[in-house]
């Protein structure tokens, strides 16, 4: 994985959550009440659950929110039925793009995301089209700062458990096995490291980079209108994003 488009990526995801925040609570909630139904309330042993409150807190998601978001996968207060599915497909010169989404209307968002595709010159595929081309990782991005010991981070990372460690000018990248995620989340939190992203994730295997300014605006345009679908949880591809994206 290219260390600069994922960096990249963050960045422009950010900015737009930031932008939208009423949007992104939304989905972080939705996240939480699945995780609750398909695996229990209890953070300590459902992962899933551990997770989707860590990304909410990230967030500044309030409180009541997440409490809310429990109860509702709990039963102790209405909430709709949603079902997570999966849609790939390609956008401009063969990007590869996976797009996980939980939804209360399969119908509805599979029309919404075939529009997307159609619209931004690309096509939705069937499944496995290009889930063979991403691994299924947990990603941790430590901002670099002045304060930073490099070679300390590093040893720490591989104590942890973690599989790489990658030292970029801005940031630092680690990557691990799913199931490692956990422990290496608290090792580093316990050390007092704060994560610009912690999540588990789809890494492209390899990237596309796109030369055409045409084919550039169009790919962005994808990823946001389907960022911007109250279904649609996360928007994986392998586009080498360019770093000055959003300047």
């Amino acid at each position: 994985m290219a260390g600069h488009s994922k960096w990249a990526n963050i960045k422009h995801r950010k900015g737009r959550q930031d932008a939208k925040k009423a949007k992104v609570f939304t989905k972080l909630a939705r996240a939480i009440t699945v995780a609750v139904k398909e695996g229990g309330d209890d953070s300590e042993y459902n992962t899933d659950l551990a997770n989707a409150i860590e990304k909410a807190k990230a967030e500044n998601m309030p409180n009541d929110n997440i409490d809310r978001a429990i109860k509702k996968g709990s039963g102790d207060l209405d909430g709709a039925n949603y079902e997570e599915i999966t849609y790939e497909g390609y956008g401009p010169n063969g990007v590869a793009v996976m797009v996980q989404c939980l939804t209360d209307n399969k119908n509805r968002t599979a029309a919404d995301v075939r529009h997307y595709f159609s619209k931004y010159n690309g096509n939705l595929g069937a499944t496995g089209c290009v889930s063979f081309m991403f691994d299924r990782k947990g990603v941790f991005i430590i901002e670099r700062t002045e304060d930073t010991d490099e070679e300390e981070l590093m040893i720490q990372t591989i104590e942890a458990g973690a599989e790489d460690f990658r030292a970029e000018d801005e940031y630092f990248e680690i990557t691990t096995a799913p199931e490692d995620f956990k422990d290496v989340r608290d090792a580093l939190k316990a050390e007092g490291y704060k994560f610009a992203t912690a999540e588990v994730t789809f890494v492209p295997q390899n990237e596309t980079k796109l030369d055409e300014e045409k084919d550039i605006k169009t790919m962005a345009k994808l990823i946001d209108a389907l960022e911007d679908n109250d279904d649609v949880q996360e928007v994986y591809h392998n586009w080498d994003m360019p770093s000055d994206l959003d300047e």
